[in-house]
């Protein structure tokens, strides 16, 4: 099994988590139905029936209606909150009568946003809390603040980021007097961002090159859970129409399936795959609420890509030579 950076917390936690962004029906404010409690169970069943006890959330999911009906799995499931591992986030605030999109890492919010993920969750406390993206305004004496208050009452056991660099990390760090022990950043075979950083230093191609310098770095040396978000990329490498893909998408899938034949697995396996062969143990985070493809998803824990294999995918998604 991947060791994960974890396991230094949650030492039972699995190699690939479930997203519920999909969970609760539609992102509008009808209330959810009886069938999307209905799917959350089958979803649930799935996850675990694979091997994943680690589901991922955030107040914004569906607005708010994924944790509504994660919760009320939770309530007709007794036992099943020991079995699994359950991670949620905050600090978006959405376009309302207030304001527009914006970021809030004030210390009220933070607060009054675990109270209602509780709520709706249906627990009382949640193994991990992640700051969902970062908020130019934050005050970190304010978060160091709510953690703490958190922590104590036991709310929420550990606490990370979301789409964060290494400078903030290690900014907000210095100010907690508990660990970040998880970033989740956007990662896949279409958003390589994170590979070319490492491999482009000193090339002009990488000047223009959107991921914070040594994230990964840090995150290794202070065991920091990486989880990739976006890991299976919608789709578009495993079965997606592509008509009106630009070419090198498609040559990337046409790669995948080969690796797929050759592997005797799944396309889904060789996306996770090539995420999980990174040394960071990296935590892919599958999204989807179609049942085989989360049974796909599992099968990357029986494959080791080679390097060239690894490199194969890595040269032909990025469509060029490396330098």
């Amino acid at each position: 099994m991947t060791k994960l950076p974890l396991h230094n917390y949650f030492p039972g936690a699995r190699p690939i988590a479930y997203g519920c962004m999909g969970l609760g029906g539609g992102w509008d404010q009808s209330p959810y139905q009886p069938e999307h409690v209905a799917q959350a169970h089958n979803i649930v069943d799935a996850a675990l029936d694979a091997g994943i006890n680690f589901f991922d959330h955030a107040d914004i999911y569906t607005l708010g209606k994924a944790e509504q009906v994660f919760g009320q799995v939770l309530k007709d499931r007794q036992g099943l909150r020991e079995q699994i591992i359950l991670q949620s986030k905050c600090g978006i605030r959405l376009e309302d009568q207030f304001g527009p999109k914006r970021f809030d890492h004030s210390k009220q919010h933070i607060l009054n946003s675990v109270d209602d993920i509780l709520q709706r969750l249906n627990t009382d406390f949640i193994d991990i809390l992640l700051l969902h993206r970062p908020d130019p305004l934050m005050e970190p004496e304010e978060v160091a603040d709510a953690f703490s208050r958190l922590k104590d009452s036991g709310k929420v056991k550990h606490f990370g980021l979301s789409n964060t660099n290494q400078q903030q990390m290690h900014f907000l760090q210095h100010y907690l007097d508990m660990p970040l022990v998880v970033n989740q950043i956007e990662m896949h075979l279409t958003h390589l961002n994170y590979l070319d950083d490492v491999v482009l230093v000193n090339n002009s191609s990488g000047k223009d090159l959107n991921f914070g310098s040594g994230t990964v770095e840090y995150c290794r040396m202070n065991n920091v859970q990486i989880q990739a978000w976006g890991s299976l990329c919608q789709g578009m490498l495993s079965g997606r129409q592509l008509s009106g893909q630009a070419e090198l998408v498609k040559q990337t899938a046409v790669l995948v399936s080969k690796l797929a034949a050759e592997y005797q697995t799944s396309r889904e396996a060789i996306l996770l795959a090539f995420l999980m062969r990174h040394p960071a143990g990296i935590q892919p985070v599958i999204g989807s609420t179609n049942i085989q493809r989360i049974a796909d998803s599992v099968k990357a824990l029986n494959v080791n890509l080679t390097r060239e294999h690894w490199y194969s995918l890595y040269v032909t998604a990025r469509g060029q030579e490396l330098p």
